[in-house]
């Protein structure tokens, strides 16, 4: 009988190194973040309720993209649906019920006040149902899935274009955020001292300052634009309580061996700190990008309420038009408000979700409750 021959000892492990030689740097990297990509990946899964945030990202962000898509394919006239120039002129005639009094007057798109005619020079009695053009707002139907506004403006497409300048404004004033709060907090762990008092102290200066009354005084003294308020808001939270948070784990960093073994390696300051320092504190950075998004939506929301920012529409606005108009309380023209008051707060509380779930991810002590 024949016998198996084992192949040569030096024939696998050569294989292998001359390989390793071979392969770029870059390569390896890719595949080295792959496999760490998944293994968080499954450990982020098992926390519902980030799960359930994602997903409402995902929707929302889908939403944003939809609505240059509706164009570009014809779907959507831009005549009717363009949030800055769009209005729906056409003629809508529907059938009114006629009531004794205004205070009868239960839906105003299907009923109308008997004085209200009397008045226009039209003349009929309680009961009798007339044919009438409809004003805008309209309530939702085919043509318009969610309304109109007072100016005669779809409502789903203002809120699909609310949904990018959310992501835009939330997405930058996060990562406005973090780099400053990274690099601050590494600087002031690392060299201690007076650097570490003096942005410590200031980060505790800007802790007492009340954000919203701040934000009020900065516009008024020129209305902001989008990036404007993301780079002010980034610039307070990266000197601010994330600096503070980003510097104690910037702390725990520098006492590891390998910050001893570069420093004995000759590395110089600089280099320890770009090198070694905040690459290791950068895991808890995103999780903070993910809560800075939701105080930059709502700030954005309460901002364009006031009429306090120089934007073309946003959720906040769209609220800030319904109360201007008069519609604000009332519960017949549900659509002007319901939609833009919901996606901020959804959006907003996804990315916290989102948060909570990459918490226990970058927390190992949470995986086991």
């Amino acid at each position: 009988m024949d016998t198996l021959q084992a192949p040569e000892e030096s024939e696998i492990p050569g294989d292998v190194e001359l390989r390793l030689q071979h392969e770029p740097l870059w390569r390896i990297r890719v595949r080295l973040m792959q496999k760490s990509f998944k293994a968080n990946w499954k450990l982020f899964k098992r926390n519902k309720v980030g799960v359930v945030g994602l997903v409402i990202i995902i929707m929302f962000a889908i939403l944003g993209i939809a609505q240059p898509i509706l164009f570009a394919t014809g779907v959507w006239d831009k005549r009717v649906y363009d949030v800055r120039t769009g209005n729906d002129n056409r003629e809508r005639i529907a059938e009114m019920t006629v009531v004794a009094n205004v205070d009868d007057v239960v839906d105003p798109n299907t009923q109308i006040d008997r004085r209200r005619l009397i008045a226009e020079g039209k003349n009929a009695e309680i009961g009798d149902v007339i044919q009438r053009e409809l004003k805008h707002p309209w309530p939702p139907d085919r043509n318009h899935l969610l309304g109109t506004d007072p100016n005669g403006s779809d409502i789903l497409s203002q809120l699909m274009f609310g949904a990018r300048a959310a992501f835009g404004l939330g997405l930058l004033a996060a990562t406005v955020t973090v780099f400053i709060a990274t690099t601050v907090g590494s600087v002031a762990a690392y060299f201690g001292g007076w650097v570490d008092s003096f942005f410590m102290r200031f980060a505790d200066l800007l802790l007492m300052l009340p954000i919203l009354a701040v934000l009020i005084v900065a516009s008024s003294f020129g209305r902001f634009k989008l990036w404007h308020l993301a780079i002010f808001l980034g610039l307070l939270g990266g000197f601010g309580g994330t600096a503070i948070v980003l510097k104690s784990q910037a702390l725990s960093v520098k006492v590891k061996p390998f910050i001893d073994a570069a420093r004995v390696a000759g590395g110089n300051n600089w280099r320890i700190v770009t090198s070694h320092l905040i690459p290791n504190v950068m895991p808890l950075s995103f999780l903070y990008v993910m809560f800075s998004v939701t105080g930059a939506i709502s700030s954005e929301a309460v901002l364009s309420f006031l009429g306090l920012l120089n934007i073309d529409m946003s959720w906040g606005l769209m609220i800030n038009k319904t109360q201007s108009a008069g519609y604000l309380l009332n519960p017949s023209t549900w659509w002007l408000i319901v939609p833009a008051g919901l996606a901020v707060t959804l959006l907003a509380g996804a990315f916290y979700l989102a948060g909570r779930g990459m918490d226990e991810i970058i927390n190992p002590r949470l995986r086991n409750r």
